[in-house]
C-alpha cells in the first residue's frame, strides 16, 4: 500500500480512470454488437443504422487513448466489409 500522499492520489485516480475507461469499452462493445446482430439477422437497413452509430463511437474510443488508432479503424473496415457485402447480396 502507498504510503506518500502523491502515490495515494494516483491509486485514487487511477481507480476513477479505470472506471470511466471501463465504462466506454463497453459502450463501444455494446454498438458493434448491434453491428454484428443486424448483420446475423439479414437486415441490411438495421445494420447500415447500426453501423453508422458505431464507427464514431469506435473513433472516439481511439482518441481517448482506450483503443489503438489501428485497431479501431480495422474494426470499423471490417464492419462496414460486411456491411457491404450483405448489402451485395440482396
Amino acid at each position: 500500500m502507498a504510503h506518500h500522499k502523491s502515490a495515494k492520489k494516483r491509486i485514487r485516480q487511477t481507480e476513477r480512470r479505470t472506471e470511466v475507461n471501463r465504462a466506454r469499452v463497453s459502450r463501444i462493445r455494446t454498438y458493434v454488437k448491434k453491428v454484428e446482430l443486424a448483420i446475423a439477422g439479414g437486415d441490411s437497413a438495421a445494420a447500415q443504422a447500426a453501423l453508422q452509430e458505431a464507427q464514431p463511437e469506435l473513433m472516439k474510443g481511439a482518441q481517448a487513448g482506450i483503443l489503438h488508432k489501428n485497431t479501431a479503424s480495422r474494426k470499423v473496415s471490417r464492419l462496414v466489409a460486411r456491411v457491404k457485402e450483405m448489402k451485395s447480396l440482396a
